[in-house]
């Protein structure tokens, strides 16, 4: 999966246009994608991100795979006096354009007048699900579901209060607002609430010493883990000294890998849980 659908999908017979029938405002083809020939769009819906539970087979046992990420609806109709293509027709133009773009057909169900599948494909670096129904029958329509799949962006940030009350409560606080790219110990910008608010907890209690602790998942072997959390600990360490005037004394790095999970390691959302930035006090007699 290592290319993205450089050309659209091809027909393989005309389809008369659909005169008359215009898409829905706002709405367009997904892009790589185009559209058989005479349909339109007739009803469009996309999510920011959002999950959505593909079918799948492994041999001859049919699973659900949840995928999260930026998600897209569609529903491509044809007039009912128009000539549709038939349901294999189109399923198979859609599994031949992602088969010849390094993509994977998943899943394939169905027969006669309606039938399914399931792809996945690499769009400039993103891995992409696209689920396909197919109906010419009386009814002469296809619908398709895309997820862009992606980490959610953490938008919401625990001020200053909320780490006081959690670190009074427990003695410790998660932070998920410190962002790093995988494999990479570089804070990227939008780390920055999140380092304001530290910040603005250690500027309000000036006795409060902390330790700055990295967290990771279980994905590549444990000296590496370790090796990068104590990486990322210390660059939010310097951070906080060079950027926002915490002294150093009262800051102690400290990288555990991936030796305390807060969730399982088997599923992505887990193992986004996982990779966090915690501050510990440090008990003072």
């Amino acid at each position: 999966m290592s290319r993205f659908l450089n050309g659209a999908l091809v027909a393989l017979i005309a389809v008369p246009f659909a005169f008359g029938q215009t898409d829905i405002p706002k709405s367009k083809d997904y892009p790589g994608l185009s559209r058989m020939p005479g349909y339109y769009i007739r009803d469009y819906a996309e999510s920011q991100f959002d999950s959505y539970s593909f079918k799948i087979k492994e041999g001859e046992t049919e699973k659900r795979q949840a995928v999260e990420g930026r998600l897209l609806r569609y529903r491509y109709d044809l007039p009912r006096n128009a000539t549709a293509a038939s349901s294999l027709q189109i399923i198979r133009n859609f599994q031949s354009a992602v088969r010849s773009a390094g993509g994977a057909v998943l899943r394939e169900v169905g027969q006669g007048d309606e039938r399914e599948t399931t792809l996945r494909f690499a769009k400039g670096g993103t891995e992409v699900w696209l689920a396909v129904h197919a109906i010419s029958g009386i009814d002469k329509l296809y619908e398709m579901v895309i997820v862009e799949k992606q980490a959610m962006q953490q938008d919401i940030t625990l001020d200053a209060k909320a780490m006081a009350d959690d670190i009074g409560q427990t003695g410790r606080v998660a932070i998920y607002g410190i962002h790093f790219d995988t494999g990479k110990a570089e804070l990227k910008p939008e780390s920055e609430p999140a380092l304001v608010q530290i910040a603005k907890l250690l500027t309000q209690n000036p006795a409060m010493k902390v330790y700055v602790v990295g967290h990771t998942d279980m994905v590549a072997d444990l000296a590496t883990n370790v090796k990068l959390s104590q990486a990322r600990a210390q660059a939010v360490v310097n951070a906080l000294v060079s950027q926002h005037g915490i002294a150093g004394a009262r800051l102690i790095a400290y990288g555990d890998g991936p030796y305390a999970p807060v969730a399982p390691n088997k599923t992505e959302d887990g193992r986004a849980r996982n990779r966090r930035v915690e501050l510990v006090e440090i008990a003072t007699k």
